[in-house]
């Protein structure tokens, strides 16, 4: 076996036998990674909390056939704020599990693992209610599908856009309508989100089209996915 050195946020744990745990995470130069974290469930345990979701930690790993062995974590990132509310946990868990999703074993996408460390940064600083259904909609674009917002995806007019289809992949006219409702202040947000302008996006307080964003961000996930997310339906 090789060592190597990463860093990885912890995405899900899960028990292995009587005192160990596998950690799922995603790092930075190797994708998602699993690995066993020996002893971690003992009471004496060195690495303790600092491999619980969702904990950014530097790690030194023996790369094995199917399972890797972490030696070495050290906290980077605790994200104390996310623990200790449980509204901004609810939001993490969301976002811990869509990048479950859309993550490959082995296959390094350093730009995700970016866009997740940056998001649980901005949750951990200010509980936005904008923040799941932004990034929701920034790692589909991340996938190539970025929705049409500017025009009917059915016909190509321009407006109004009045509905949003997942299938059809964006906005819709009036004679196009099909999928879900749109209100002109969602398509807004949608527009500000993926246009440039996530920052004003996220510093705005709780709304009707901040929710409307999200249920269609998660809709539109989980038809690229073809499966449901767990946390939709238990949160």
């Amino acid at each position: 076996m090789s060592l190597y050195r990463d860093h990885g946020i912890v995405l899900r744990t899960y028990k292995l036998g009587e005192a160990d745990r596998i950690v799922v995470l995603l790092t930075r130069e190797h994708g998602k990674v699993r690995a066993v974290a020996k002893g971690v469930r003992k009471s004496g345990s060195r690495f303790g909390a600092r491999l619980e979701p969702p904990s950014h930690v530097s790690l030194l790993l023996y790369q094995g056939r199917e399972l890797d062995i972490v030696s070495q974590a050290e906290s980077v990132d605790h994200f104390r704020a996310i623990r200790e509310d449980l509204d901004r946990l609810g939001r993490a868990v969301h976002l811990l599990e869509a990048v479950d999703q859309l993550s490959r074993e082995g296959e390094a996408d350093t730009r995700l693992y970016q866009m997740l460390l940056g998001a649980l940064r901005a949750l951990a600083a200010h509980d936005s209610p904008a923040l799941v259904g932004a990034f929701f909609w920034k790692a589909l674009a991340h996938e190539g599908l970025h929705p049409v917002l500017e025009e009917c995806a059915g016909c190509g007019v321009d407006g109004p856009l009045v509905a949003f289809d997942v299938v059809s992949g964006g906005t819709l006219c009036a004679a196009c309508r099909r999928g879900s409702a749109l209100s002109p202040e969602a398509l807004d947000l949608m527009r500000r989100i993926l246009g440039g302008q996530l920052g004003s996006a996220l510093n705005e307080g709780p709304s009707a089209a901040a929710h409307e964003v999200e249920q269609l961000a998660t809709r539109a996930l989980e038809h690229h996915l073809e499966r449901r997310l767990r946390s939709t339906a238990v949160l």
